[in-house]
């Protein structure tokens, strides 16, 4: 039987408004261990924000980071999943839409995340991008 999404996410993502500050996010990031939170616009699923963006996009491009929010640098054009679709079919849309995250989506709320590095501990465990990310973090 295939590999469902459900089987390799991870779950309970970190969800923040569109108007919270970028430093509140790197703090929830800290905090939890991840590099990534999801972004709400009210009740929609607005984006994703990743520890890379906040670098690139609020500290490299913002005169005051400190003034940035999450909606000024989220990566607007979410691609999604749903948690019973074959796990290769969510690798596929990685591939074709060159992301490294996927948010996973249930009755249009969001229930988890599919990294590169998740369908890799699962998919190939002993290959380097599995150990690395299967691998504590350093911070």
């Amino acid at each position: 039987m295939a590999q469902l999404v459900r089987d390799v996410m991870t779950r309970n993502p970190v969800t923040l408004s569109a108007d919270t500050p970028v430093r509140q996010a790197a703090q929830a990031m800290r905090e939890k261990d991840i590099g990534n939170v999801l972004v709400r616009d009210g009740d929609r699923l607005a984006g994703i924000v990743t520890d890379r963006d906040l670098v690139v996009r609020a500290l490299a491009d913002k005169d005051d980071p400190a003034s940035c929010t999450l909606g000024e640098v989220c990566s607007g054009e979410l691609v999604t999943a749903s948690p019973e679709e074959p796990a290769d079919a969510a690798v596929q849309r990685m591939r074709q839409h060159a992301v490294r995250r996927i948010a996973v989506v249930d009755h249009d709320q969001p229930v988890g995340v599919v990294s590169v590095g998740d369908a890799a501990i699962e998919r190939d465990p002993s290959s380097a991008l599995g150990d690395i990310s299967a691998a504590r973090g350093n911070a």
